[in-house]
């Protein structure tokens, strides 16, 4: 059989990055046989939406000229504080008719105007409803001006997004080294700007939630602290919490990565009290980390202290073979989880 490829493209708060993925038709083996990464500056953009399109265009075209992946073809991701997902139960009918009647079955269940939203419904499991057996399922709604400006600035760069994805369902697929078919499991995913939580039962999703922080929060607290310029405080978060006592500042700096740790730390204890709490009988098992901002110091810690569950990072590249090549562009596998996700909607 035949290999496939795919590209996934995720434009993040700091961080834009491309992999593509070939997966071989007759073992089902998947290889990174390409990857690129640019850092993009504050402001670039804004909960998940491209404000400076001259900025992330130039970008893309920087990676696609220096890793030279094979076609223009990508997969994008959505996904920020504006995007409402909710579980909701809708008549049992075949998908398509289903998605096509969205915008009248839901147009009062949504936080936006349904003319200015795009809708998607993932389903899970079939219930017995007063009007008939109904689906149960997750329900997303992302703002049309969100989506609409990462793919113009794709677009822009010359290439041509072919399907957009949400990145909290997108995470479960780059989750790997857990099997979450057989567990009720929480995938916390650390970005520059937001963190986005999802809580799956046996391989389907349940909730969602997207959280206003990240690690440009961080960042931020230090820079107020200290009264520092970002970048500097950018290097002062990345330094080992064992050498913050040896530079001036560095018990501001410790106590400002805390102050925003023990806030996220909450939030996402709170979605999963939330879960256990509309699911009577039910536990969530463990709890995965990816995302650059799981590696801040003291954070995985803190969240299994006060969740009192397992908590584990994800490695988005276990059991996928690295092309030397793409290997010498990585700088950290656990952020790769949605780009690496989005590679694998169709070559999987």
């Amino acid at each position: 059989m035949a290999k496939s490829r795919l590209i996934g493209l995720d434009i993040g708060t700091s961080m834009v990055r491309a992999a593509e993925l070939e997966r071989n038709g007759r073992s089902g083996r998947m290889t990174l046989v390409k990857y690129a990464e640019r850092a993009l500056p504050p402001g670039a953009v804004v909960d998940a939406a491209v404000v400076a399109e001259s900025t992330v265009t130039d970008a893309i075209k920087e990676m696609w000229k220096e890793a030279k992946f094979s076609s223009k073809d990508v997969v994008m991701g959505v996904g920020s504080s504006r995007t409402a997902v909710r579980e909701v139960e809708l008549p049992l009918l075949p998908m398509d008719e289903l998605r096509q009647s969205l915008p009248y079955q839901v147009q009062d269940m949504l936080p936006m105007p349904v003319d200015e939203a795009l809708l998607d419904f993932v389903p899970g499991t079939t219930v017995a409803g007063e009007v008939g057996t109904q689906v149960r399922g997750l329900l997303v709604a992302a703002t049309k001006a969100g989506v609409n400006a990462n793919v113009d600035a794709a677009e822009k760069a010359g290439l041509r997004p072919t399907v957009v994805d949400l990145n909290a369902l997108v995470l479960l697929r780059a989750a790997r080294g857990v099997d979450p078919s057989t567990k009720i499991v929480g995938c916390v995913d650390i970005g520059g700007g937001m963190t986005t939580v999802t809580v799956t039962e046996r391989g389907v999703p349940r909730v969602v939630r997207v959280i206003p922080t990240g690690g440009q929060d961080v960042t931020n607290a230090i820079a107020k602290r200290l009264k520092i310029p970002v970048s500097e405080a950018e290097a002062l978060k990345r330094r080992p919490a064992s050498e913050h006592a040896a530079v001036p500042g560095g018990e501001m700096v410790k106590e400002a990565i805390d102050e925003v740790i023990s806030t996220l730390v909450d939030a996402v204890r709170n979605t999963f009290v939330y879960y256990q709490s509309s699911n009577p009988g039910t536990a969530i098992e463990m709890v995965v980390l990816t995302g650059g901002g799981a590696l801040l110091t003291g954070f995985a810690q803190t969240l299994a202290n006060r969740s009192r569950l397992s908590v584990t990072f994800g490695n988005p590249l276990d059991g996928i073979t690295v092309d030397p090549k793409a290997e010498g562009r990585i700088t950290a596998p656990v952020a790769m989880a949605v780009v690496v996700g989005l590679a694998q909607e169709v070559a999987a």
